[in-house]
């Protein structure tokens, strides 16, 4: 083997690698043989592929084109529910998605709060079952809402829920399950329903430790009390239909034809809707003088004929042509027609 003295440059290069623990960085950093010195030149030592670490303890199962699925879902779902809820405790309440991520069933259950409310639901034709999660820090406040009491919440209780308010935490629970079929109904029709309520989380285990779930997780806002609700799915009740759970199925479902039993049930919510319906006689101007001196049994002239239509307006839009009259000695119209032009509506 030749003598060979390594110059500084290669004397620090070669330290500074070491330092590093990175061996093919000190292999890089030792000259090359030249050739006639023994041994034929090195090739160059090539650079590492871009590693990601895969942890075991928390393997990813679901696919990010799911996953992103899950989260249009659950945040058009988020928005319905808000609303529901805002109805029922007659005060704005803000629903928001903050996440939807995969963890194991341990990490989710002892990530929780003990006592908390626990509800194992059953969505058939899911296997196994899901998880509802409320927690406290927003569970009470609505509780306290429903029994009458204000916006500012009272002291934060640590305890399981009594029987009466098990039975207003249903009321909230039965809706969050209707609003979530409906959020599914394009992808599955769901038959969801409350089979167990439970203050300690860790007396339920519906998947081993280890088992993959996806938690979606929502924050409740009333007010100035924000709370969080989880809804804890585990993969094996996805695992069959996750090619339902796609962006190119997704978005044929977005687009379908009504069908006719959602035009039914449109239809049916329109039709008991109350509506405002008025009547426009005639219209004319006067002067402020003159308004101002009218009296009792004044006559206003107008340049309307009296065999000219009515004008119905519905909610405010010109809709149908009427003649006036009387039925069971009350004021009344008579619906002539559609309106047919933009110059009748407006009474030409």
């Amino acid at each position: 083997m030749g003598d060979e003295v390594l110059s500084q440059v290669e004397v620090e290069n070669l330290l500074s690698s070491m330092a590093l623990g990175g061996a093919e960085a000190a292999a890089a950093a030792v000259p090359e043989k030249r050739p006639g010195a023994g041994s034929a030149a090195l090739p160059p030592s090539r650079s590492r592929d871009k590693v990601t670490p895969y942890d075991f303890k928390r393997p990813e199962r679901v696919g990010k084109e799911q996953m992103r699925a899950l989260q249009t879902l659950h945040e058009g779902f988020g928005r319905n529910f808000g609303a529901a809820l805002s109805g029922l405790l007659r005060s704005i309440v803000e629903v928001r998605l903050t996440s939807v991520d995969q963890l194991t069933y341990s990490e989710f259950v002892f990530s929780l709060e003990n006592p908390t409310c626990f509800n194992l639901l059953k969505a058939e034709p899911l296997e196994g079952n899901l998880i509802l999660d409320i927690n406290p820090s927003i569970l009470y406040p609505i509780i306290d809402r429903l029994l009458g009491g204000g916006r500012e919440g009272g002291p934060l209780a640590r305890r399981p829920l009594t029987e009466i308010e098990l039975r207003l935490v249903k009321r909230i629970t039965d809706l969050f399950l209707d609003e979530l079929a409906e959020a599914w109904e394009h992808v599955l029709k769901l038959e969801l329903e409350v089979i167990q309520v439970e203050s300690n989380p860790q007396l339920v285990q519906i998947v081993p430790p280890n088992e993959v779930v996806v938690l979606i997780s929502f924050e409740l806002t009333i007010g100035e009390i924000r709370g969080m609700m989880n809804l804890c799915v585990p993969y094996n009740a996805i695992e069959r239909i996750g090619s339902r759970l796609t962006a190119n199925s997704w978005i044929s479902y977005g687009r379908r034809e009504p069908s006719a039993e959602s035009v039914k049930r449109v239809s049916r919510a329109v039709c008991t809707s109350r509506v405002e319906l008025a009547a426009r006689l005639a219209h004319t101007r006067i002067s402020a003088g003159e308004l101002i001196g009218l009296r009792v049994g004044d006559v206003i002239t107008t340049e309307k004929d009296v065999h000219s239509p009515l004008i119905i307006s519905v909610e405010g839009v010109p809709k149908f042509r009427a003649k006036p009259g009387a039925l069971k000695g009350h004021k009344a119209i008579l619906i002539d027609g559609p309106i047919q032009s933009a110059a009748e509506a407006l009474g030409e």
